[in-house]
């Protein structure tokens, strides 16, 4: 029995040493980073891919910092929110990131890129593999002096064949895919994943084009064709800077996570409602391009892409190239 006793006297010691020991390793953390609240707006659809999995740690409190998310259709939403202070960060078009910073007079900063390009032509003709084919043809696209239509333009010159196409624009996706329904011969051009629902929903319609894979193909590969960034208010990050950083990795991971588990994101996905079944979430999800780009890449990246907007619409990025302030270069 005394054997007995001194068996279980020395576990109760050792367990309470593991508990000193994790209480310690608890206490170091805190004293080392603080959790801070972070406001964070985002527009649905690959924007907001990228961060489910950051939202869903966040929901079971396994993030570094305190984060409320709020998810919009529209940047018009977005862009008010971050000029009254009411967010802090947000995920936003990367030109409309240019024009806010030309509007606030530097009052945003960007900190990464989270999403490439998106744009996606879909036809029920399948003849159409390169932009000779559209000769001829009538092109459905969203908004008129919207990005999507900067880029067709600028593609279709750079083919030579800008002034042989007919282009007709249309107010949203749906009605994209409604006019293809009743011309089977035109084309459209859609962002993902409405490229992706298109074609699920309308069997004759299939992808025939990938606008990346087009603009790699002018620009260079190392010329990458950026459609969203995230941007931080200039104030929130000078006096968070260690709060904005360990975000940027929690970023960096989630991103990471919806290449490398595709099933377990396409459910977070329509967790999130930002679509509404896990089978169309799981194919789009490989054609959204989710990344995560911070630094010189990032400038790089984003400089050439602004180059291109601004020689064929000054307006397209503010009315002038934002400056290197423009840029958060983590030191």
């Amino acid at each position: 029995m005394v054997s007995s006793m001194k068996k279980l006297q020395k576990s109760f010691l050792a367990g309470c040493l593991v508990f000193v020991m994790l209480l310690m390793a608890g206490c170091a953390k805190t004293e080392d980073y603080i959790s801070q609240e972070i406001r964070i707006g985002s527009l649905k659809g690959p924007t907001s891919i990228g961060l489910v999995r950051l939202m869903e740690q966040d929901e079971n409190q396994d993030a570094a910092n305190d984060y409320s998310f709020i998810m919009e259709t529209n940047a018009d939403t977005l862009l008010p929110m971050i000029i009254k202070e009411e967010l802090d960060i947000a995920l936003v078009p990367a030109n409309v990131a240019a024009i806010l910073y030309q509007k606030t007079e530097g009052q945003i900063q960007v900190i990464d890129i989270n999403t490439l390009g998106v744009l996606y032509m879909v036809s029920a003709d399948q003849t159409i593999t390169t932009f000779a084919d559209l000769v001829d043809k009538t092109i459905y696209v969203t908004g008129k002096g919207t990005t999507p239509d900067y880029v067709l333009q600028y593609l279709l010159k750079q083919s030579g064949v800008s002034e042989q196409v007919t282009i007709e624009y249309k107010a949203e996706a749906t009605e994209v895919v409604a006019a293809l329904k009743q011309n089977p011969e035109a084309v459209g051009l859609l962002p993902q994943p409405f490229a992706t629902v298109a074609t699920m929903t309308n069997e004759e319609l299939k992808i025939v084009m990938d606008f990346n894979a087009e603009w790699e193909k002018t620009q260079g590969s190392e010329n990458k064709m950026v459609t969203g960034v995230t941007i931080v208010r200039s104030e929130f990050l000078q006096q968070n800077e260690e709060a904005v950083l360990k975000f940027m990795e929690e970023h960096e991971a989630s991103a990471t996570y919806t290449e490398e588990f595709q099933t377990e994101t396409a459910a977070l996905i329509v967790k999130q409602k930002i679509l509404e079944k896990e089978a169309i979430a799981l194919k789009a999800l490989p054609l959204c391009n989710i990344t995560y780009l911070d630094g010189e890449e990032m400038k790089t990246a984003l400089a050439n892409y602004f180059k291109v907007l601004y020689d064929l619409e000054k307006e397209t990025v503010g009315g002038k190239l934002p400056d290197d302030a423009f840029y958060y270069i983590a030191k």
